[in-house]
């Protein structure tokens, strides 16, 4: 593993480099892309177009250091958006003539792919081949490379997969006790999500504690509307909340996270409910919304200030499965250096930190509550000086999708070496 840099600033004199990337991240309704420097990662300009297949869909972009713009474009399909993405680009006089590819986060990779991978026809239709395990996600990320490659063939297309940086997971981590013939057949077994945004992470808080990257041990919790824990081994994931789907672990803005088998069945045999029913129940009523009636952690937070015993009792309950997962991942990883928190909630969320943290002290996990409440700079802060630290890391995801897409178009290779374990060793040894 490398330690990745830590992009945030403009160029000197606002100069735009010789050699650009692309990154791109096509959500079910939505279509996020930066220009990035290739050889330091800085970020150039953003945008999103949103509400795509909806009424209501804009662009909103903004070059680094101005105002964002932001325009209508009603009935705008994901041929729009791009169209748009690129005209806007002209219209703030990018220069795109030194593009060298574009990298697009690509959410499920299945077993087949534990690395990034220079997109071709048959990668392709293997990608989407695996949509059936991210229906919402997969089949837009292969229109959007589709589209890309239609307009420009001899750009290079990468794509980079949030389940990859899991690959490393070891068969008792990944394995569910159920028939492995059946398992087999419809590749049922934990994936792991946020997977690019732990591996940033990883590597800056290596950076940031003076550890070796390919020695750090890490209990990262990624923490926003949508949350996961994973635990780090030598700079690899060895475990992680997520399983099969992004469903299950921690409490999240709309999700169950962990939730019996056996009440699902009792969702579907005695309530009665359908198929889709629960299904919308546990992904999208569920969660802080379901405990409290808001997703949004802020609104939880100020609820619970104002006294409302709902509020106070999601905030209990989900600090307490992180609370739980990090105990677990503590018997898993030996030598842990550090608890770190990132993502939306993670960084921005100092009371929430210290909910989290608080009554871990007996396992040597201690937080400092003036550091906690510090600005958290770029390349992260420590805010827990106990045997096991607690550091703050800002994650980006945009980042680690430049730097893998520059090396596959540069050298041919990833950025890391292949993380795929040898799991019939690991099954062997489990």
């Amino acid at each position: 593993m490398r330690v990745p840099p830590a992009p945030r600033m403009m160029p000197k004199e606002g100069r735009m480099p010789d050699e650009t990337v692309l990154v791109v991240n096509a959500g079910s309704s939505s279509l996020k892309y930066e220009l990035r420097d290739a050889s330091s990662g800085v970020r150039l300009g953003r945008g999103i177009v949103s509400r795509i297949g909806h009424d209501g869909t804009s662009l909103r972009y903004q070059v680094t250091g101005s105002d964002p713009v932001e325009r209508p474009l009603p009935g705008a399909s994901y041929a729009d958006a791009i169209a748009a993405m690129f005209q806007r680009f002209d219209e703030a006089g990018a220069r795109l003539d030194g593009l060298i590819g574009a990298g697009h986060r690509v959410v499920h990779g299945g077993t087949e792919f534990s690395t990034p991978v220079v997109v071709d026809d048959d990668i392709l239709a293997r990608i989407d081949a695996l949509s059936s395990l991210a229906p919402l996600h997969n089949p837009v990320a292969v229109e959007c490379i589709r589209l890309m490659k239609e307009r420009d063939p001899d750009l290079p297309q990468v794509a980079v997969f949030d389940t990859a940086f899991h690959a490393t997971l070891p068969w008792e981590a990944y394995t569910f006790a159920i028939p492995q013939e059946l398992a087999a057949e419809h590749q049922l077994r934990r994936y792991g999500f946020h997977g690019t945004s732990v591996e940033y992470v990883t590597g800056r808080t290596a950076a940031l504690l003076g550890v070796p990257p390919a020695e750090v041990n890490l209990i990262v919790c990624h923490l926003g509307n949508g949350a996961s824990i994973t635990a780090v081994r030598d700079g690899r994931s060895v475990d992680t909340s997520m399983g099969f789907t992004p469903l299950s672990g921690l409490v999240m803005g709309t999700r169950a996270g962990d939730i019996d088998a056996s009440a699902v069945l009792f969702l579907l045999d005695t309530v009665g409910m359908s198929t889709a029913e629960v299904a919308t129940l546990l992904e999208r009523r569920s969660g802080l919304l379901g405990l409290s009636g808001e997703s949004d952690m802020a609104k939880v937070q100020s609820l619970a200030e104002a006294g409302d015993e709902d509020a106070r009792a999601a905030l209990a309950l989900a600090a307490y499965r992180i609370r739980h997962y990090i105990g677990a991942y503590l018997a898993t990883v030996p030598g842990v250096h550090a608890v770190v928190f990132t993502a939306g909630i993670g960084e921005n969320d100092p009371s929430f930190r210290a909910e989290v943290c608080t009554p871990l002290a007996h396992l040597g996990i201690e937080i400092d509550l003036s550091r906690n409440a510090l600005s958290v700079p770029d390349d992260g802060l420590v805010v827990g000086g106990g045997p096991i630290r607690v550091a703050v890391v800002p994650t980006d995801e945009e980042a680690e999708i430049a730097h893998h897409t520059v090396a596959l178009v540069r050298t041919g290779s990833p950025a890391r070496p292949a993380a795929a374990a040898d799991h019939s060793e690991a099954k062997e040894n489990a």
